[in-house]
């Protein structure tokens, strides 16, 4: 069992380096469906597995400086108190509950089908916005969506440890569109890093984090997100977007049924 978890870290890797998107939406549902742990064990292990591995991330990033500060601190404004509220309701309904475990289960599809939703349409919100630039928000409608927005991922990505990646990121394209993908990149992952560390630190309160567990997905993310990186521009991101869109579908299907 020990290693078919490192494999499992090393292929969810492998497809996050290749197509940026795909940790949270596949490990968290992996660990549920496959290896029978309970829901809330899985999103507290993930979080803590996407704090560290998105750590990097910024650390990279930021030498590029390809993170807007100004845009992660609105975000973080209405995650990190959505983050904390979010936690304290499970703690008081329970989140080990059998109950509560079914109801995170079918967070955790929601979110996923989200991400379906983000990964398929992204590119024509995109060119939507920008073909209408009447409707881009400025100014204090613009700070007031982007807190909005952090607010909502918080809240997701503490249930289900879903939303920081593929969601947050068409967020970003269509709240910012000047913002290169680079730049859309690497400030979704900044603020997604006191996120998920937030999020994690309150499932560790909760009980619900695999510490063993998440060793294990580290020792075969690593050197998967290192290889799919140095690959990426070999293999066609259309068809791998494609691939896992269907996966996600998929997967977001034998939550619900």
């Amino acid at each position: 069992m020990t290693l078919t978890y490192v494999a499992s870290g090393f292929a969810v890797g492998l497809l996050v380096g290749l197509t940026g998107v795909g940790g949270g939406s596949l490990m968290t549902p992996l660990l549920t469906l496959l290896f029978g742990i309970n829901p809330t064990v899985a999103v507290g292990t993930d979080l803590a597995f996407a704090s560290i591995t998105k750590t990097a991330g910024t650390l990279a990033h930021r030498i590029r400086n390809n993170v807007h500060w100004e845009i992660v601190k609105r975000l973080c404004i209405g995650a990190l108190p959505a983050a904390v509220l979010a936690t304290i309701a499970l703690k008081y309904f329970g989140a080990l509950d059998k109950h509560i475990g079914q109801v995170i289960r079918y967070a955790i599809a929601f979110s996923v089908l989200l991400t379906v939703v983000a990964i398929i349409l992204r590119g024509r919100m995109l060119n939507w916005i920008t073909t209408h630039p009447e409707r881009q928000l400025q100014g204090r409608h613009l700070v007031l969506a982007t807190v909005t927005a952090g607010a909502l991922l918080g809240t997701l990505v503490t249930i289900s440890s879903i939303g920081a990646g593929a969601i947050g990121a068409t967020i970003l394209v269509l709240l910012y569109p000047r913002l290169s993908p680079a730049e859309i990149a690497g400030t979704d992952i900044a603020y997604a890093v006191p996120l998920t560390a937030i999020a994690a630190l309150g499932h560790w309160w909760l009980g619900s984090i695999n510490w063993e567990l998440l060793f294990m997905l580290l020792l075969g993310s690593v050197p998967g997100i290192t290889i799919g990186s140095l690959a990426a521009r070999a293999v066609p991101e259309k068809l791998l977007r494609g691939l896992l869109a269907m996966t996600l579908t998929g997967v977001a299907a034998k939550l619900v049924l």
